[in-house]
Parts: C-alpha cells; structure tokens; sequence
C-alpha cells in the first residue's frame, strides 16, 4: 500500500525514529522512500546509517518531494514548522496534496488544518511510546479532507509499531489520557510489585524480572484470548486463596477506582492543553 508513496518525516526523537524503523522493518515501504530531517544531525544519521533512509536539507524540502508528512516534533513546536512548510505543501494540478499527519499531543485537527493551507488532508493521531519496540497502541482521526485511502496509509504506518485504531476526534482526549499516559500508569504498577516482591522476601532482580513478565504475560492472556479480564481474574482467584486475599486488600485501597479517576484526570488535563 505504501510502496510508491514518499514518506516525509520531520523529527527524528523517540516517537519519530520509533515509526522510521518500524516503516522499514515491518517491510511497508522501502528506505529509500523515507526522508528525514531533524535539527539534531545523531538522530538523522543513526538512522540514515543504520536503515539507508534519505535525509532532506530542511523541512521545506522535505515537505515539497514528500506523499505523506509526518509531523513528530513537540506541541509547542508544531505552529512554527507548519508556518514554515506552507508553501511547500502545494502542488501543482496535476498532482495530489500530500497528507500531514501530526502525533502531537493536544494539537487539534482545526488549529492544524489552519496552519497546512487550503485543501490539504490532515490525521491527527497519539501513538504511545511501546511503538519503540513494536508494541505500541495508536488512535488516529481524520480531519476535512480526508479520504479512505489516507486513512488506510495512516493505519498502515501506525500498525508497523504496534496496533491502530480509528476513532472520532471528540475520543482523542480519552486516548491521550488511557493509551498515551497509559504506560506511566504501568510502569507505577510494575514499580510497585517490585517493591512488593521485596518486601517479601524476594531478591530485587528476581523481583524485577518476575513482576514484569506477568504484567506482559497477563497483557497477553487479554489480547490473545478475548476473555474478559474479569473472568481471566477469577480463573486465578481460588476460595480462600491467596489472590482473593490480595484482591481485597486492593478494593480497600481504592486501587480500582485510583486507576479510574487517573485516566479521568489525564482525559481533563488533555482537553485543557487543547483549548490553550
């Protein structure tokens, strides 16, 4: 689907570099129809060594000889590199408006239609930082001048990372705060079980590698069955067992409805950052 189109990607950090190796490793488009530009020449090169992709001179150039443009640099910076890369998004009749994808954060599809000029088609989506290893989850929207088949290039490029799903722009807010945030809340989680481990009697390393092999492998056992997490819990939960006992002590903790108001907050706090 991808092969002949030209992939344009303006910022190489984390989440950048992430959809670069994952377009070339997942075979959905070759190197050498992937070009770069970041400010920051070790992001570029690392990459341009590594995986033979092109690197442009600037993100004008980059803008004028690309199909599709993702646009992975902060919030904060988005306005300035759109303003900048204007008038190099226009084409001539005979050839189609390229398609602006932007991941960042809180940026609505209005404010970056406004900045892209008349007629281009823009994608918002939030990808999550596991798209480094492959493994991430990404919501993406359409915006005015979407078609179908932008739609299927952005599915195509975010399922190289991880899995994608299209949702209307009223959720990206929700998506932020469960899928986006979501790994920090993991990460607490795993921290935590550690700490446990140890506290029980287990040396830390064996702790480490045991708490985060069941957080990956019940995470599984979610996806690969479709069985609701409910039921999958009390198949580990036996009367008057261990895990009833542990589950208790985490309903009187409120662990459960922690987790509920976190991405409720998170959710408030990304609809705040996107009326700013």
């Amino acid at each position: 689907m991808l092969n002949d189109k030209r992939i344009g990607i303006i910022g190489v950090g984390a989440m950048g570099g992430a959809l670069c190796r994952g377009l070339v490793q997942a075979n959905a488009t070759p190197p050498n129809k992937i070009v770069l530009f970041d400010p920051h020449d070790a992001h570029v090169e690392v990459l341009q060594n590594t995986l033979g992709v092109k690197v442009a001179e600037s993100n004008a150039q980059l803008a004028r000889y690309t199909d599709i443009l993702l646009l992975c640099v902060k919030p904060y910076n988005v306005v300035s590199v759109l303003e900048e890369i204007q008038e190099s998004l226009k084409r001539d009749d005979a050839k189609p408006l390229p398609l602006v994808i932007s991941i960042a954060a809180g940026v609505r599809l209005k404010a970056l239609e406004a900045h892209t000029g008349e007629g281009i088609p823009v994608i918002r989506a939030m990808p999550n930082t596991p798209a480094q290893l492959g493994k991430g989850a990404c919501a993406f929207c359409e915006g005015t001048h979407v078609t179908p088949a932008h739609m299927a290039y952005a599915k195509a490029i975010f399922e190289s990372v991880g899995t994608a799903v299209q949702v209307p722009e009223s959720l990206m807010d929700a998506v932020t705060a469960l899928s986006g945030s979501g790994p920090a809340y993991v990460y607490l989680m795993i921290e935590s079980l550690i700490d446990g481990g140890v506290k029980a009697g287990l040396p830390r390393d064996i702790a480490h590698q045991l708490a985060a092999q069941t957080v990956l492998g019940a995470a599984h056992m979610v996806l690969e069955t479709g069985i609701h997490p409910a039921q999958l819990r009390d198949m580990v939960t036996t009367p008057a067992g261990t895990t009833i006992a542990a589950l208790a002590s985490l309903e009187q903790s409120g662990v459960r409805a922690a987790l509920i108001q976190a991405v409720e907050r998170a959710a408030i706090r990304a609809k705040e950052l996107g009326d700013n």
